[in-house]
């Protein structure tokens, strides 16, 4: 049993692997957009020594925020959302039906295979921020190891989660487009609004993004990050919350709809 799975999965990771749209835009939202941004700051220092320079623990501080709580998220998503109508939009859902494997077995191994994916392409932008903030330090601090395996824990928590939840979501709506939109939409723009919005009091603790951004172990605040104060407690059952009733919302539209 746990061969097969391990093959089903194997199966999901290669289908999301030979997908080069989705490794390409995934790995410049990542890395691509790290790079672009060491680039910047190293010709800005290079121009102006009065400029920061592209490492040190205070660049390190931004580079984390943009990976784990922006750009990294978005690549999550996608991927997340083309693992979960991947076989839908092919047209081969039924095929795999009819084999007569567990529409749940088939759900299941959409979510390791995501996951693959999402952490193999957010560990190597991390590991580019990690040894540019020592590179380029120019006698700046920075960051200690316990930071830099910190950074990398979360990095791949914050990730992780938004990855699992749209795979959850994209098997419940069965459309990439509006399953794209939507999470796109309510990350970037309507959960940051609600957030900032004081009168709501309390109920914005249920938001996703502000309970993963609890989780940070750097300074989280901005408008991608933290602004809602909660305990440790509370942001771990709202994560938990989100996964349990997303992917249990994926299950059951796979097991239900139609071949």
């Amino acid at each position: 049993m746990t061969e097969l799975a391990l093959r089903m999965t194997g199966a999901d990771f290669l289908k999301l692997r030979r997908k080069r749209w989705l490794v390409w835009l995934s790995l410049f939202l990542t890395l691509g957009i790290i790079v672009i941004a060491f680039i910047y700051t190293i010709s800005a220092h290079a121009s102006n020594s009065n400029n920061s320079p592209a490492g040190g623990i205070n660049r390190y501080t931004d580079d984390l925020r943009v990976l784990a709580l922006f750009f990294g998220p978005l690549a999550a998503v996608l991927i997340g959302i083309e693992a979960g109508t991947g076989d839908a939009a092919a047209g081969v859902f039924r095929d795999l039906v009819v084999t007569g494997r567990s529409r749940l077995a088939l759900f299941a191994s959409r979510v390791p295979a995501a996951l693959g994916l999402c952490w193999a392409v957010t560990g190597t932008a991390y590991a580019l921020i990690a040894i540019g903030s020592a590179v380029f330090a120019s006698g700046l601090p920075t960051p200690s190891g316990a930071l830099i395996v910190n950074g990398l824990l979360f990095s791949l928590f914050a990730t992780g989660v938004l990855c699992v939840i749209a795979v959850g979501f994209a098997s419940l709506t069965a459309s990439r487009a509006g399953a794209i939109v939507t999470l796109i939409a309510w990350q970037i723009v309507a959960s940051p609004i609600l957030a900032s919005i004081s009168s709501l009091g309390s109920a914005r603790r249920v938001i996703l993004s502000q309970a993963i951004a609890h989780f940070s172990p750097v300074s989280a605040e901005g408008r991608h990050g933290a602004t809602v104060a909660m305990s440790t407690g509370t942001a771990l059952i709202v994560v938990l919350g989100w996964l349990v009733v997303f992917v249990a919302l994926g299950a059951w539209r796979t097991r239900t709809m139609d071949a």
